[in-house]
């Protein structure tokens, strides 16, 4: 797909609200962390898929879209904000320097600890990221920002590039809202209770705003199928607004 200027993105920066209830994105600080897999496997049995699938998707275009942008993989620090039990780190620590997951809910660390003991985790408030100025290559948040507080996003995208080196690579994967088959999935899913979806436009305006550069997204998940030939498909279809998912990125500016 042809990177889109966040420039010439005109879509109002209102977020599409599902719900009323307010967004308490520390819950999970207390509570305890959701049976994740058994609540998205429940939340998508309609569509004959399991979360499974997802993972893996997001892995392959994560590390294609690091590719893609000259962000070489192998040398890369990423940094997975919200990493939650760490589901998708199998999928790309072996081809990443190394993988970092912070969370807020001490019990997902522990079991991504348990689960992935050669990556780093650590508890974090969900404000400040336990790490100084410049400290990764890369950073991911996977379907994450639903679940902060509409006020609290740009912060949180500002957040990230403060940890990211000049030139690093910030990736947003979110739930596609203008998907019939997304709004239903999440209306059904427990934790999504309190979600509040972001368009691709208003995520891109967000990265834009904190001063990321070559801003852009692309969809992931047009069709149910993960063969080799639909692949190929999908990834010459990134641009079309069909997908489940997608991924906004930018850069980190090149000087603060």
């Amino acid at each position: 797909m042809k990177q889109q200027s966040a420039t010439i993105i005109g879509e109002p920066a209102k977020p599409s609200v599902r719900a009323s209830t307010p967004i308490d994105s520390e819950r999970w600080a207390s509570e305890p962390y959701p049976d994740y897999i058994a609540e998205v496997d429940r939340s998508i049995a309609f569509s004959g898929l399991e979360q499974e699938f997802f993972t893996v998707g997001k892995a392959r275009r994560l590390l294609d879209l690091m590719h893609r942008l000259g962000e070489a993989p192998a040398r890369a620090h990423l940094l997975d904000i919200g990493c939650g039990v760490g589901l998708i780190h199998p999928h790309i620590a072996p081809s990443l320097a190394a993988v970092f997951g912070v969370d807020v809910a001490a019990d997902a660390i522990a079991t991504a600890r348990r689960a992935n003991p050669a990556q780093r985790y650590q508890v974090y408030d969900g404000a400040r990221l336990p790490f100084g100025p410049g400290t990764f290559d890369a950073a991911a948040t996977i379907c994450v920002m639903h679940h902060v507080p509409p006020l609290r996003w740009p912060a949180f995208v500002a957040e990230a590039r403060r940890v990211l080196r000049p030139g690093g690579l910030f990736m947003i994967f979110e739930h596609n809202p203008w998907n019939p088959l997304t709004r239903r999935v999440v209306a059904r899913c427990a934790f999504d209770f309190d979600a509040i979806l972001l368009s691709p436009p208003r995520t891109a305006k967000l990265l834009s705003e904190a001063g990321f550069t070559e801003v852009g997204y692309e969809f992931v998940f047009l069709t149910p199928f993960s063969a080799r030939p639909i692949q190929w498909i999908e990834d010459r279809l990134r641009w079309c607004p069909a997908g489940a998912q997608y991924v906004a990125f930018g850069r980190a500016p090149a000087r603060p």
